[in-house]
C-alpha cells in the first residue's frame, strides 16, 4: 500500500486526511496520464455523502485543466461505474465513496479501463505528484480545455443491465432492501420491481449525512428486524457504494459473504458454471467455508484480505467466483469488481431455481465462533516476528488441530496487531487469543 492509496482507494476524512486539493491534483494527474496521446475520456460516479459533489468538482475542475472531457453519473454505485468503464470504451473511472465508513470520510476509488481497481504503479506515480515529487503538467488550454457531459443514461443502461441478467421472474417473492442511505438508492429498488418481486425498502432516503448511519451491511440487525416483522422471504443489505451484500433469510438469520459463495458456488458447480470447481477466498474466511466446500467436492483458493487481491487471483486464474465474508462477491462472468446488487440477484436465482429458502440452502455450512482482537503495539515487525510470540501461536495451532485455527497479522494501516481464533466454542477462542496476547504483553510488545 502507498502513502495515500490502499487497497481500496485514496480515503480518510473529507478536508482533513483527504481535501480538495488532493482530489484536483488526482484529476490533473489522471487528465494528463490518459490525453497524452488522445483526448481522455474519464467518467465520474459518486454516492451520497455531502462531500461526494465537493470532491466531485474538484476531480471535473482537475480533469478538464488537463484536456480530459469528464462525463458524470452523478449518485450512482461503484459496480456501476465499473461496468460503464468496461462497455462505454472510457480510458478510466472514478468513484467518490467511503464505501462503509461514516459520512464525514470520503474517497477516491480510481477503475481503470477494463473496470478492474487501477494498477499500484500509477497509484504510485500519482502519490508522487500529489507530493510534488514529480514535474508540472501542462495546463490544456483554447479548444483542448475538457469539457464535461451529464451521462445518467449510462447509470440506465447498467440498471437494465442487472435486469436482463435472471431468467427467472420474481414474482411472488417478498423482498426487502435496505439501501444504507447510499448508492443503491437510487438503482436497487427499480431493478426488483422490474423483476416481479414485491419490494420493500428501507434507509432509501440520503440527505448527506445518514449514509451506513445504524441502517445497510454494517448494521444487519436492522435487516433482520425488519425481515421478521414484515414476513420477508428474504432481505438484502447494502453498504454506503452496493459494493457489498449481506442477506437475511426468512428466518432472520445472516447470511455473510462466506455464506453466499457457498451457497451460489455449489448451484455454479452443480450446472456446470464454476471454472476450475475453485473459489477464491481471503485468509479472513471462516473455517466452517472450508469444510462445508471440502464435504461439497469445491476446491478453493485464499488472497490476502481486500476484494482488488481476489479479483486479481480470478483474472489470473480464470475464477468465476470469489469474494469476502463482509460481502463483496465477484462473478467474473457479469462483473470486474464487487457488486451488492448483483450479488442478490444472484442468490434470488439460486432460491427460485432451487426451490427451496436460503435459510435451507446455507444449512450446509457450520460457521465457527470466530474471535479478533486489535493489539497496539510499537513495532509490527517486531511483535509479530517475536520468539516468544511465534512459539506461543505455534502452541496455539497444535492444540486448536484440525478444528480451529489462528491468524496473526500486521495491519496495513494502523499500528496493530490483529490476533484472530476460530474454534468449536466461544469460550476456546477467547482462552487462545488471549494466551497469545498475555505472551505479548509479556514480552513488553503493547503499548500502554
Amino acid at each position: 500500500m502507498g502513502k495515500y492509496f490502499g487497497t481500496d482507494g485514496f480515503r480518510g476524512e473529507a478536508n482533513v486526511d483527504l481535501t480538495v486539493e488532493h482530489a484536483f491534483k488526482v484529476g490533473r494527474f489522471l487528465g494528463w496520464y490518459y490525453g497524452r496521446e488522445h483526448k481522455a475520456q474519464i467518467i465520474i460516479g459518486k454516492d451520497t455523502r455531502r462531500s461526494s459533489y465537493m470532491f466531485e468538482y474538484s476531480l471535473v475542475a482537475g480533469l478538464t485543466a488537463s484536456g480530459a472531457d469528464v462525463y458524470l453519473l452523478h449518485v450512482t454505485t461503484t459496480p456501476s461505474v465499473s461496468y460503464v468503464v468496461r462497455t462505454e470504451n472510457f480510458d478510466c473511472g472514478i468513484m467518490i465513496s467511503a464505501s462503509h465508513n461514516p459520512f464525514y470520510d470520503n474517497g477516491i476509488k480510481i477503475i481503470n479501463g477494463n473496470g478492474q481497481k487501477m494498477d499500484a504503479d500509477v497509484e504510485a506515480q500519482i502519490e508522487k505528484y500529489i507530493d510534488d515529487d514529480m514535474q508540472e503538467l501542462p495546463y490544456a488550454t483554447r479548444e483542448n480545455i475538457g469539457r464535461t457531459v451529464d451521462f445518467s443514461a449510462g447509470r440506465n443502461r447498467y440498471i437494465g443491465y442487472l435486469i436482463s441478467i435472471p431468467t427467472r421472474s420474481f414474482k411472488n417473492y417478498r423482498v426487502g432492501l435496505d439501501c444504507s442511505n447510499g448508492s443503491a438508492s437510487s438503482v436497487a429498488k427499480s431493478v426488483f420491481d422490474a423483476l416481479g418481486a414485491k419490494t420493500y425498502v428501507i434507509n432509501n432516503t440520503p440527505d448527506g449525512t445518514n449514509i451506513n448511519t445504524n441502517c445497510g451491511s454494517t448494521h444487519i440487525e436492522v435487516m433482520q428486524k425488519f425481515v421478521k416483522e414484515k414476513h420477508l422471504d428474504v432481505g438484502f443489505a447494502y453498504d454506503g457504494d452496493a459494493d457489498r451484500c449481506i442477506a437475511v433469510d426468512h428466518l432472520g438469520n445472516v447470511i455473510d459473504g462466506d455464506l453466499i459463495m457457498y451457497v451460489c458456488g455449489k448451484y455454479m458447480m452443480e450446472r456446470g458454471k464454476l471454472e476450475n470447481n475453485t473459489i477464491v477466498t481471503t485468509i479472513m474466511s471462516n473455517l466452517g467455508l472450508y469444510k462445508a466446500c471440502d464435504r461439497a467436492g469445491i476446491r478453493y483458493e485464499k488472497t490476502a484480505v481486500g476484494d482488488k487481491y481476489v479479483c486479481e487471483n480470478m483474472m489470473a486464474n480464470g475464477h468465476s467466483l470469489g469474494g469476502e465474508q463482509s460481502g463483496h462477491i465477484i462473478f467474473s462472468k457479469h462483473a470486474t469488481t464487487g457488486d451488492g446488487i448483483l450479488t442478490s440477484l444472484m442468490v434470488m436465482e439460486v432460491m427460485i431455481e432451487k426451490k427451496t429458502s436460503l435459510n435451507v440452502l446455507a444449512s450446509e455450512v457450520t460457521i465457527y465462533p470466530q474471535l479478533l482482537k486489535n493489539v497496539r503495539v510499537s513495532n509490527k515487525a517486531a511483535a509479530r516476528n517475536n520468539a516468544a510470540v511465534k512459539e506461543a501461536i505455534a502452541e496455539v495451532e497444535k492444540e486448536l488441530g484440525d478444528e480451529g485455527r489462528i491468524l496473526v497479522r500486521e495491519s496495513g494501516t494502523e499500528p496493530v496487531i490483529r490476533v484472530m481464533v476460530e474454534a468449536k466454542k466461544d469460550s476456546i477462542c477467547r482462552e487462545m487469543v488471549d494466551k497469545v496476547i498475555a505472551v505479548m504483553d509479556k514480552e513488553g510488545l503493547i503499548l500502554s
